[in-house]
């Protein structure tokens, strides 16, 4: 299987995945994002306990990328401090941006990294980047 094809795989099986897409009991921090552009919206739900993201989910709808970024995304940054959560989303919107591209640097964002991709396509950047800047919002950015 070529690498592209396995990264197609993944966020395929994120933007079907639901695991991630649910309300949170006694979320402490709730945050909206919508793409004007094509009508994708999530609302981020984050629960958070002396400095730690204990849970991260979100409800909405959108495209498959806009989806699947949202859930890698509460996967990455479940069990991280905000600070870490931080610096994930940077490097994240970082990359897409095409400002990092070490590849040291990238792999903190994990399955994530399949959304590399993306960048080459303008019209598809600002799916793949909805649920991180509702993120850094969410974060007080």
């Amino acid at each position: 299987m070529a690498i592209d094809e396995i990264y197609t795989q993944v966020i395929t099986e994120h933007s079907r995945d639901k695991r991630n897409r649910r309300h949170i009991d006694h979320a402490t921090r709730t945050q909206k994002g919508v793409n004007p552009s094509c009508g994708d919206e999530i609302e981020l739900e984050l629960r958070e306990e002396n400095g730690v993201i204990t849970d991260a989910a979100f409800t909405g709808s959108g495209c498959a990328i806009s989806q699947a970024s949202a859930s890698m995304m509460a996967d990455l940054i479940r069990g991280k401090t905000l600070d870490e959560a931080e610096s994930i989303c940077a490097t994240f919107l970082g990359m897409i941006k095409g400002d990092v591209t070490d590849a040291e640097q990238l792999e903190v964002l994990d399955e994530a990294l399949a959304l590399q991709g993306v960048s080459h396509m303008p019209a598809r950047v600002k799916c793949a980047t909805l649920s991180w800047h509702t993120l850094k919002t969410a974060l007080g950015e």
